[in-house]
């Protein structure tokens, strides 16, 4: 079997949950190997955010695995069946983690167990983490003589600062729920079972914010780490008079002045 039509059966064990008119729940779904990620489930990912990108209704996704593990990583018999080189160098997989990257709406991981290498690659390209208590956050490709391939010696320097990042990558070693929650990268930790429900909560109340201004409020903060300090507030600028003339910042206005919940579409 070759890795193109591996891929294409993997892309099972990604699922897609119409939780509410305006969230959406994507689940990793190979417990057996604790989530571990193919590059075909990658693809289905990044597939699904695309179509979520474009869909208006769709104003805010949570990604989450089972209440063992988020993802353990990458899958290393996998890679060693394709190759390594092969795997990492499939232009399919790279431009899938460009649409997980850069998608431009709401993202929240719901993290529980096992949440190492690819998969806290892939924690990392989420706006930010509702953990389980017995979440671990790692790193673990030292281990293997490997490297963080996905994206982590780059995001996780940015998350945790330099010295806990240098840590995590050398060593290999992983870090508890607790200590990612000190460092910032966690933002609330609760039972494994209420970990998915929690970040469901919050999912709906962003829904309620106007989408169009979370979005443009999003592209500011990801410009924000790597611009300087001026340009970032002269993108902010641009963004908040591009803002200003949308139907939903109208909306609500004129639902503020009315003292009633406004009504937004979505729509420019």
């Amino acid at each position: 079997m070759s890795l193109t039509s591996e891929s294409k059966e993997d892309a099972e064990f990604i699922e897609s949950v119409h939780v509410s008119p305006h969230v959406r729940l994507i689940r990793i779904a190979r417990p057996e190997k604790r989530n571990a990620m193919t590059n075909g489930m990658v693809i289905e990912i990044g597939r699904l955010l695309r179509v979520y990108k474009d869909d208006v209704n769709v104003r805010c996704v949570v990604i989450t695995g089972d209440e063992k593990a988020f993802s353990a990583g990458a899958d290393l018999k996998n890679m060693h069946k394709f190759g390594s080189a092969a795997v990492v160098n499939d232009v399919r997989r790279a431009a899938a983690w460009e649409e997980i990257e850069r998608f431009p709406k709401p993202f929240i991981a719901a993290a529980n167990g096992y949440t190492y290498g690819a998969g806290n690659e892939l924690a990392m390209c989420c706006d930010f983490v509702i953990a389980g208590s017995n979440a671990l956050f790692g790193q673990p490709e030292a281990k293997t003589s490997g490297m963080a391939g996905d994206g982590g010696t780059q995001r996780l320097p940015r998350k945790l600062g330099p010295s806990m990042a240098a840590y995590m990558i050398m060593t290999g070693e992983p870090i508890s729920a607790q200590a990612a929650k000190e460092f910032g990268y966690v933002i609330e930790i609760c039972e494994p079972q209420r970990t998915v429900e929690r970040a469901l909560e919050i999912a709906e109340v962003i829904s309620m914010r106007g989408p169009l201004a979370v979005q443009a409020m999003k592209a500011c903060m990801r410009v924000a780490a790597g611009a300087t300090h001026e340009n970032g507030l002269a993108y902010e600028r641009m963004m908040v008079v591009r803002n200003q003339s949308t139907p939903d910042r109208a909306e609500g206005l004129a639902a503020f002045s009315e003292k009633r919940e406004p009504k937004f579409t979505g729509l420019r």
